[in-house]
């Protein structure tokens, strides 16, 4: 269904503002009227992308690296996922994803870009508290950064792929939906 979603909460009205995203129209009969501030607005996109557009963008994401397990380790035995914690880094981590033109979806070293470009130094980055994750995944710890700024659009295709999958970890804890104007 590809659902991505994103939140923010307004501490001055008391309210969570929650943006959803699917590739089916979503159903919010089953949720209580009263568990809602006000009526959801489902809104259909259906927006063409062209080289060298600019479009103003947000995305919270989980930003990892991954460490490789220890000499020794047994075959086939994952790496471990180290939260980036310093907006320097963070941005060094989205910059990977950045492709710019001419360049392809897969970066040298395997990380799927986002089909467009951007000046990092006009890129803000907000570290944000992580979140966790009650049973049954306890001691789930999910760190998250807001990424603010224009992106280029350079691969029309590969830029509406990673709207629609979004990018990075955590998409399931509301991480990776990147939102443009």
């Amino acid at each position: 269904m590809a659902v991505l979603s994103t939140w923010t909460v307004d501490l001055r009205q008391a309210r969570l503002n929650l943006v959803v995203q699917s590739s089916l129209p979503a159903d919010w009969s089953g949720v209580p009227r009263a568990a809602l501030a006000e009526k959801p607005e489902p809104l259909t996109v259906d927006r063409t992308f062209r080289p060298g557009e600019q479009v103003a963008f947000r995305a919270v994401v989980n930003p990892v690296r991954s460490v490789p397990p220890p000499p020794g380790s047994p075959p086939k035995t994952r790496g471990t996922r180290v939260p980036h914690t310093r907006p320097e880094h963070v941005k060094g981590w989205f910059a990977r994803r950045l492709q710019p033109a001419g360049e392809p979806a897969i970066a040298p070293d395997g990380v799927t870009r986002i089909g467009a470009d951007a000046d990092t130094g006009r890129i803000a980055v907000r570290m944000l508290p992580s979140v966790s994750s009650p049973a049954p995944h306890k001691g789930l710890r999910i760190a998250r950064a807001e990424i603010k700024g224009t992106l280029t659009v350079t691969d029309p295709k590969v830029f509406v792929a990673a709207l629609t999958q979004g990018i990075g970890h955590a998409r399931a804890y509301g991480c990776g939906l990147i939102l443009v104007r």
